[in-house]
């Protein structure tokens, strides 16, 4: 028992000196030193900019072109190629007043709201996944290969964009 007071001892004692080094403050991070950080966590202006309809669709019709160029589509590929551009194109609703609307509701009627805008989102996922298997249909196999790293990365990248989550 004594042996282990010892040990006991010694561990507080050493513990005790690193205190010291815990209560000293950080020092400051130069700019570009710690760029994984800065870039990580957008600010409220990289924000906004992202939810841009303009700017989303801007990025959106530039990861389109560059999808198109990678498959070289043939000439009777352009039909079902405009086809499936269409039905890729999100359906962006106004949705500046939709917190207000939202707070307006009783908590039945905000499930009820939340469920029917749900079943809307689900249904143009189901529109455009079925719009892509068809297009995917009209690819050859070199395409496909072409199409599936493409989209493959999209999702990859993209993951999940960081939004509320839980109980505000």
């Amino acid at each position: 028992m004594a042996h282990f007071s010892r040990r006991l001892a010694a561990a507080t004692f050493i513990a005790a000196l690193a205190l010291p080094v815990l209560a000293q403050t950080a020092a400051p991070v130069a700019a570009g030193e710690n760029s994984a950080t800065a870039t990580s966590t957008p600010s409220a202006t990289q924000q906004r900019q992202a939810r841009d309809p303009a700017r989303m669709q801007q990025r959106m019709q530039k990861r389109m072109d560059q999808l198109k160029a990678q498959l070289k589509l043939a000439p009777a590929q352009e039909g079902a190629w405009t086809d499936f551009t269409k039905a890729m194109q999100t359906r962006m609703q106004p949705n500046g007043n939709q917190r207000q609307e939202m707070a307006a509701l009783t908590t039945p009627e905000r499930i009820d709201r939340m469920r029917a805008l749900r079943t809307e989102r689900m249904a143009e996922a189901d529109r455009r996944g079925e719009a892509t298997k068809t297009f995917y249909a009209t690819l050859t196999p070199e395409q496909q290969k072409t199409f599936d790293a493409h989209t493959h990365r999209q999702h990859r990248k993209d993951g999940h964009r960081g939004g509320h989550h839980g109980m505000r």
